[in-house]
């Protein structure tokens, strides 16, 4: 499985067009699989050991345009800089970037120049001149929270492939054949089908 995961991990855009969503979601750290952990292991379906964010969970940052072009980044930390590192090449200048109201992304605006629409959710006001908002995302991400359910726990070092791998299903319409799932997955490469028996 993670021979055919690595490519569709590493076909990201490059460049997001018009209006952009972002905001961070957060999975558990799971070391499955590890010998040495830093902590007592979990029992498969665990939860962090206390409230909020933690050093317990992982941080997932995705940005998607309104034409449904998606860029996600686990990030180690959330903050300007790993923010910076991971989204700014797939924003061009002219775009406008919808957000929650976390300093982070008001900072991440500032220093790129960016045009900035920040969503004040706790206010209740989720929607900015009927345009504006980041419900496309957060979609999103509960799309790919009930998708991960299945697989009963991602280790952390190879959820970047499973990202890559909702990704290309989420960009296609209808199931594709598992001919066209072989293909993509070998970077479309033209072998016959025939000879890999």
């Amino acid at each position: 499985r993670h021979r055919f995961l690595r490519l569709p991990a590493e076909m990201k855009p490059e460049a997001l067009n018009g209006i952009a969503e972002a905001d961070e979601t957060f999975m558990l750290d799971s070391r499955k699989g590890e010998r040495d952990l830093p902590r007592k292991p979990r029992k498969r379906g665990g939860k962090t050991g206390r409230r909020g964010r933690s050093n317990e969970q992982v941080c997932i940052v995705v940005a998607r345009d309104r034409s449904g072009v998606t860029a996600d980044h686990v990030l180690e930390e959330f903050n300007s800089q790993t923010l910076l590192d991971a989204i700014q090449d797939t924003l061009p200048p002219d775009i406008v970037l919808c957000t929650d109201k976390n300093s982070v992304y008001s900072t991440f605006a500032n220093i790129t120049g960016i045009t900035h629409k920040a969503v004040n959710l706790t206010a209740h006001f989720r929607v900015i001149d009927n345009v504006f908002h980041i419900q496309n995302v957060n979609a999103y991400h509960s799309r790919i929270k009930t998708w991960i359910r299945r697989f009963k726990g991602v280790a952390t070092k190879y959820l970047p492939q499973y990202l890559g791998w909702f990704r290309w299903l989420d960009s296609h319409s209808k199931m594709p054949k598992p001919e066209e799932l072989v293909l993509d997955a070998c970077g479309q490469q033209r072998f016959s089908l025939a000879n890999t028996k």
